[in-house]
């Protein structure tokens, strides 16, 4: 089991890029184009507009359709900001 920090900010960035910040002060930076590419469930995801509606939910990001990304996947598969 994976002990992910708390989200308090997240936005869209340039191409298919979040920036995330935990409750530790750490900022990250994780790529969606894979997941958006590959998987129909987030197919919605490739309207901007709709991409740029992500929030922070506890230890995970989310938008309106319930798409979301595994906590984990987010902290450990992410890139320093």
């Amino acid at each position: 089991m994976y002990i992910t920090p708390r989200i308090i900010e997240v936005k869209a960035l340039e191409g298919y890029k979040i920036y995330i910040k935990f409750q530790t002060g750490e900022e990250k930076i994780y790529d969606m184009t894979e997941h958006i590419e590959k998987i129909k469930f987030y197919s919605k995801l490739k309207e901007r507009e709709y991409f740029e509606n992500v929030k922070p939910r506890g230890c995970t990001v989310e938008w309106a359709g319930g798409e979301d990304v595994a906590p984990e996947n987010l902290y450990y598969e992410s890139q320093d900001a």
